[in-house]
């Protein structure tokens, strides 16, 4: 049971991770904690995992019908890696009620963007030629985004997809195939020293990565049909209480 109850959770997140370009890890690090007592560095190795799978699921799909810009990706990527690599060795030493705590502002800040997105905000259509701008803001962010990924096992995504669409003006779902493309090097890179520290259950990975692969190719097939202003007010939502319920554990004082 607890097996097919870690699979659909991971089923949820993969869908909602291709559908949002985010990874789905904002979604599982609260629910393995909260749901399943996992604690909170294990819980992001596992998210780390699920990154992987889900990228690695969302991604083929994107490329084969050449809406990921891989261009884009490729150059962001490498500062993301670098900044991944940094935020995972330092989430070993940092205190986990900072970590819950940053992981709080993070889904907040997330679902504040996804809610004041306007869905036709880049300049150009999808399917219509654009040009990518300011490469220094999407180089910059790129590295937030994996520090951020690193320290709390979420794909940085929710950081990519607005700087892509806003301010390298890619259309939104160009934007949200490139992330899938990314996201999944970056949670690589961390999921390594999470690994090597011992941080990773296999045993809980495992149903977890099944139901992302399935809920992944689901999400990038949905992507076209299910309308960008319903679908990010609801996640918005969902975001704002995966969020509170985190602090309410960093207030309760649990590990």
């Amino acid at each position: 049971m607890t097996a097919l109850l870690l699979a659909s959770v991971g089923l949820g997140a993969g869908t909602l991770g291709a559908l949002m370009g985010i990874g789905g890890g904002i979604i599982v690090v609260p629910i393995l904690t909260a749901g399943f007592g996992l604690p909170f560095r294990h819980a992001v190795a596992v998210s780390l995992v699920v990154i992987i799978a889900s990228s690695s699921s969302a991604a083929a799909s994107y490329v084969d019908r050449k809406l990921s810009d891989m261009r884009v990706g490729v150059v962001l990527e490498l500062a993301t890696v670098a900044g991944a690599m940094l935020g995972s060795a330092v989430a070993g030493l940092a205190p986990v009620g900072l970590l819950k705590a940053l992981f709080a502002a993070v889904a907040v800040y997330s679902a504040l963007v996804m809610w004041r997105r306007r869905p036709a905000g880049p300049p150009a259509a999808e399917g219509e030629p654009y040009v990518v701008r300011r490469w220094g803001t999407g180089l910059g962010a790129s590295a937030v985004a994996g520090a951020i990924s690193g320290l709390i096992g979420v794909g940085g995504g929710f950081i990519k997809v607005p700087v892509m669409t806003l301010a390298m003006e890619l259309p939104f779902k160009v934007a949200v195939a490139t992330s899938n493309f990314m996201i999944g090097v970056t949670a690589a890179a961390s999921a390594y020293v999470y690994y090597a520290r011992g941080d990773l259950e296999v045993a809980v990975a495992a149903p977890v990565v099944v139901g992302v692969f399935a809920g992944a190719r689901l999400g990038a097939t949905l992507l076209g049909r299910i309308p960008a202003a319903r679908l990010q007010a609801a996640f918005s939502a969902l975001l704002v209480l995966l969020g509170g319920r985190m602090v309410w554990d960093v207030l309760r004082g649990l590990p």
